[in-house]
């Protein structure tokens, strides 16, 4: 018997159907031994990569979530403080939101902005730049 998988199933927001964790929902997360890279392109301008195995501070619930080897694709708009602590060491803390661009089921074969009727994603990433700019010029 196969058993109902809460995560899996359609919700809706704002006339927008979706699956995955109910708006509202929270995660709490370890980054242990995380590695940022980061490379100075111009006097206020840095480009960076962060890679990292997160886990759940609380274990999943039986039969919840999304299915292992899936994949997301998220977009994220952050503010850092970085303060500087000795020599070597900085105290860093991020403020930010994250996007939903698209995901990735073990068994498709590409994201899923790529099949037909879905928002491609750069067009997804202009329309989340946009609607912020919006946001801030309104504050």
């Amino acid at each position: 018997m196969i058993k109902y998988n809460i995560y899996d199933s359609l919700k809706r927001y704002k006339n927008t159907k979706y699956s995955g964790m109910r708006v509202g929902g929270s995660h709490n997360w370890n980054y242990n031994n995380g590695k940022w890279h980061e490379t100075k392109e111009a006097p206020d301008k840095w480009s960076f990569k962060f890679n990292s195995i997160k886990t759940r501070v609380n274990p999943a619930p039986t039969n919840s979530g999304a299915k292992i080897n899936t994949k997301f694709h998220w977009y994220l708009i952050a503010d850092q403080i970085a303060t500087k602590i000795d020599n070597n060491s900085y105290m860093t803390s991020m403020n930010g939101i994250k996007f939903k661009i698209g995901h990735k089921r073990p068994y498709w074969k590409t994201f899923s902005y790529m099949y037909p009727e879905q928002v491609p994603y750069k067009q997804r990433i202009i329309k989340i730049l946009e609607e912020t700019l919006a946001n801030l010029k309104a504050k």
